[in-house]
């Protein structure tokens, strides 16, 4: 079985392509198949997440391009680019994360978000398309985003399953 263990920022040929959705590109090891039927394990730097387009460099020399995959998410269009920045808000204060696009946001399919930002005035479309959400203020350089300008990835920074969220008023 093909190992999967380093990422290169270029390469001179691509053998190969890994589809797959947001929530197993999050993982740093997995076992999936290539487009081609290949199974192949995935072993990366703990905290790694990939992103469309990274090159990924196997034990045999070969170079795989990592593609999000379509995968069940809601596009977030608003009549005004308040109404959008509020609607962001509310799903940061829940932890959600979220793609940004140039006048919609794009979250996973969830139910009761979708209710929450319908509520918020917002128009919720249904849509298959690959999810690349924002990398987080706590990812490397502060930089957000998944930009690749500059030849750097931004890894998405785990938030804790129980974070403690301090509010002024708390005891000390």
């Amino acid at each position: 079985m093909l190992t999967l263990h380093t990422k290169v920022d270029h390469a001179e040929t691509i053998d190969a392509e890994l589809v797959l959705p947001y929530e197993l590109r999050e993982k740093s090891r997995l076992r999936a198949a290539l487009a081609s039927g290949e199974e192949v394990a995935v072993l990366t730097v703990r905290g790694t997440v990939l992103r469309d387009g990274d090159l990924l460099k196997g034990d045999d020399g070969r170079i795989v391009i990592v593609r999000a995959a379509a995968e069940a998410t809601y596009r977030v269009e608003c009549a005004s680019p308040q109404a959008l920045l509020r609607c962001a808000f509310h799903l940061g204060n829940r932890h959600t994360q979220a793609q940004i696009g140039d006048g919609w946001l794009r979250i996973r399919k969830d139910i009761v978000l979708r209710d929450m930002l319908a509520g918020l005035g917002a128009q919720v479309i249904d849509e298959q398309a690959p999810f690349e959400p924002e990398s987080g203020a706590y990812s490397a350089g502060f930089g957000g985003g998944h930009h690749h300008h500059d030849g750097h990835h931004n890894p998405l920074a785990p938030i804790p399953l129980r974070q403690k969220i301090h509010r002024p008023g708390d005891a000390q």
